[in-house]
């Protein structure tokens, strides 16, 4: 079983930063592939930005230039940058984490970007 837990929403005002970070807890899987997701109310849920054990990043076209993913030292661990952030970044967010089989989601952290 994996657990994964979110933190560093909040609200903020159009322009600000915001940094989220994710743990994935494991004393027997390998996590591969961690990703961060949002969903905004209405809306389907959506790839943000994804990032493989190697490193390898992929970035909705949304968030280009402005959110980076990083994976920390310990490997479990992935961050979600968030730069210039507009009202349409309003949203949960999720962190994923994968494995060889399954796929595990944390429980969500409300970011909310308004003046």
């Amino acid at each position: 079983q994996v657990q994964v837990v979110e933190s560093g929403g909040g609200l903020v005002q159009p322009g600000g930063s915001l940094r989220l970070s994710c743990a994935a807890s494991t004393s027997i899987f390998i996590i591969y592939t961690m990703g961060w997701y949002r969903q905004a109310p209405g809306k389907q849920r959506e790839l943000v930005a994804a990032i493989t054990s190697g490193g390898s990043t992929n970035y909705a076209a949304s968030v280009k230039g402005r959110f980076t993913i990083s994976r920390g030292n310990a490997k479990n661990t992935a961050y979600l940058q968030m730069n210039s952030l507009k009202p349409e970044d309003t949203a949960v967010y999720y962190c994923k984490a994968d494995t060889a089989g399954s796929a595990y989601w944390g429980q969500g952290t409300q970011v909310t970007v308004s003046s």
